[in-house]
């Protein structure tokens, strides 16, 4: 990887509401590959790295709104769809008197599953194919989308690969977005096979395929063929391995004190892909991805303040 590029994450942003059960609540928004986006376009602004947001919103103001912040964050968005009459996903987080937090989704009819309902090839994310370097997407982007959709999906990743554009696959296995098991292990294993770049957090490898250890799960994951393999366990080491090279352990940062771990992975991908697409080794993207990461978990949110941003690792 290396020089100016286009990069292109696709998913679902929510809107999120946060607070007391039946009293003030904050207003926000969040998605594991918008987080991921941002991060991105942060990291990568000093080499003029272009990030593209491609979701589906409606068109109310509340779309309107996220549109604005996105941009805000120097996402381009000529990719998203303005659906008429659909709305944003959300999502409440409910907050008890001891700080402990439950999640409560309305996303079933959110705007971002229809992404791919066009005729074939008629989306702007398909019709800007030959312009994109990278795409990034996530379990959870394969999880909202209908089969149809998914296959479109894939049909884009195959043909970016075919002509050397690279396909990153984050795995955020998501347990109660999948009708059956199975169905996401059919997924995931056809979204493997396309990607030239695997972002794998262990815990959910182990989960997705019923192992029963840690070690099993990265025996597993250490066979996959992919190109490049990042395997994220925790506060453990990252392992980083491109094909035919022995794999490398890189280690993570010590945190005095852990205040949310939210977007945890999500920072990780954005600096990962940055430093990458910047021409860093794998080693090298992977300390400054933990890096980033060291920070976002001492913060409250999914997306830290700008000032709060490390200074960016040598390559």
């Amino acid at each position: 990887m290396g020089g100016l590029m286009r990069v292109v994450a696709f998913g679902e942003c929510m809107l999120e509401l946060r607070g007391l059960p039946f009293g003030a609540l904050q207003q926000g928004y969040g998605g594991d590959t918008l987080n991921t986006a941002v991060y991105l376009a942060r990291c990568g602004a000093r080499q003029g790295l272009q990030v593209d947001y491609a979701t589906a919103l409606g068109d109310d103001g509340l779309s309107s709104g996220l549109l604005q912040r996105w941009q805000a964050e120097g996402l381009h968005t000529g990719l998203v769809r303005r659906l008429p009459g659909k709305l944003p996903g959300l999502y409440l987080i409910e907050v008890d008197a001891q700080g402990e937090r439950r999640f409560h989704y309305w996303r079933e009819q959110a705007a971002a599953r229809a992404y791919f309902d066009t005729p074939e090839g008629a989306t702007p994310l398909e019709q800007q194919a030959g312009q994109i370097d990278a795409l990034y997407f996530s379990g959870i982007s394969l999880a909202i989308l209908p089969p149809a959709g998914r296959a479109r999906l894939a049909a884009l990743a195959q043909a970016l690969r075919a002509r050397g554009a690279q396909v990153v696959f984050d795995n955020n296995y998501r347990p109660r977005l999948w009708p059956e098991q199975a169905v996401a292990q059919a997924v995931f294993a056809q979204f493997m096979g396309l990607a030239s770049t695997l972002l794998l957090s262990l815990d959910d490898e182990q989960a997705l395929w019923g192992l029963r250890s840690a070690e099993a799960a990265l025996q597993r994951t250490l066979a996959l063929p992919c190109p490049e393999l990042v395997v994220k366990n925790g506060a453990a080491e990252t392992l980083v391995r491109l094909a035919g090279e022995a794999p490398v352990l890189v280690p993570t940062q010590r945190v005095a004190r852990v205040v949310d771990t939210t977007a945890a992975g999500d920072s990780f991908a954005g600096a990962y892909l940055a430093a990458r697409l910047g021409g860093a080794c794998p080693a090298a993207a992977a300390a400054a991805g933990n890096a980033l990461a060291a920070v976002v978990v001492q913060h409250h949110g999914a997306i830290i303040p700008a000032e709060a941003m490390p200074a960016p690792m040598p390559g």
